[in-house]
């Protein structure tokens, strides 16, 4: 359509307006339009071409560095699981007494068969540890987003959920969020000793937490306002309590990371062995929990690096039970 047949189809459109008296402006109205169209097709054109050609790049980087999606699989989350050892004994139970989790809301949420034994983490004494796997991850998050939740806390308290946002505690994924207690979720914050800290290790979970990042959010789990952050809170005051060491408790939250945001964690063990050289298993997990690697923005800036590496498409854990 010539352009003088596409002003007589929109001076019939729109009738009220008349092209004859303003007809040079119009014109020239139109033709900028048209020209401004070309141009933000011809930047979209551009963009996207820029976009494959970096995919492509990075697809042949990755298959020129032998590395497999196999084996990022088998080191960041093995069909096995993480054995986290530590003694697990009557937490379950002391978290519905407190009412952080009511028992049958638990019971209609895990009602599916492959939940039957690890529903005896809430119901019975459990001697021995606790294993995270790809089957099960979803239940130790909202697990031990209980713990966190409800156990006397220092990072809770004194932190910056205690002070600052003092007045809005409900106002976050991890407070506001959680909807499978017996109690509201303000009312069961840092309200019950689950587990027993002396003020040493009390200063010992807020200096751990404070290393320890999750990529859906910016902040530490010393600011616990989503539920990653605080059942990570929950693991780290639950294996302090115990006297396990640093390095293991850094072990743990990195494969319960990993299991919650396979993609993240499976991205950085590519960065790793093929930008710097490093086995994934030789990487400290304190490093890689660390703001650089895995908060929010440190992860996508290594992201931005490597693009998409072919195969790792899986989502990480959303924010809420």
């Amino acid at each position: 359509m010539s352009l003088k047949k596409t002003i007589k189809v929109i001076n019939n459109k729109i009738p009220h307006i008349t092209f004859k008296k303003n007809k040079r402006f119009f014109i020239a109205a139109l033709v900028g339009m048209l020209v401004f169209v070309g141009i933000i097709t011809a930047t979209a054109s551009v963009t996207y071409y820029l976009t494959i050609r970096a995919n492509s790049e990075a697809i042949r980087e990755f298959e020129k560095s032998g590395i497999t999606v196999e084996s990022l699989a088998a080191k960041v989350i093995p069909e096995q699981g993480y054995d986290v050892k530590l003694d697990w004994n009557d937490v379950g139970q002391k978290l519905v007494e407190s009412g952080a989790i009511d028992l049958q809301k638990y019971k209609e949420n895990y009602k599916d068969p492959r939940y039957k034994e690890l529903m005896t983490f809430i119901t019975d004494n459990k001697k021995g540890g606790i294993t995270v796997n790809k089957d099960n991850s979803y239940f130790w998050v909202n697990t031990l987003w209980a713990l966190g939740l409800v156990q006397k806390s220092d990072v809770l308290e004194k932190g910056v959920m205690g002070t600052q946002y003092k007045d809005d505690i409900g106002s976050f994924a991890s407070t506001g969020g959680w909807t499978l207690g017996s109690k509201d979720a303000v009312a069961l914050f840092s309200s019950a000793n689950i587990v027993d800290l002396t003020p040493e290790q009390q200063k010992l979970v807020a200096t751990i937490t404070e290393n320890i990042y999750r990529p859906c959010c910016g902040n530490s789990a010393a600011f616990p306002d989503c539920n990653h952050g605080m059942a990570i809170l929950g693991l780290v005051e639950l294996m302090v309590s115990q006297g396990i060491s640093e390095k293991e408790i850094y072990k743990a939250a990195l494969a319960f990371n990993s299991y919650w945001f396979p993609q993240t964690y499976a991205d950085l063990a590519y960065y790793f062995e093929a930008k710097q050289d490093s086995k994934w298993e030789d990487v400290d997990p304190k490093t890689v929990l660390g703001q650089a690697y895995s908060s929010g923005q440190g992860y996508a800036r290594i992201k931005q690096e490597i693009g998409n590496v072919p195969g790792l498409q899986s989502g990480g854990g959303s924010c809420g039970a």
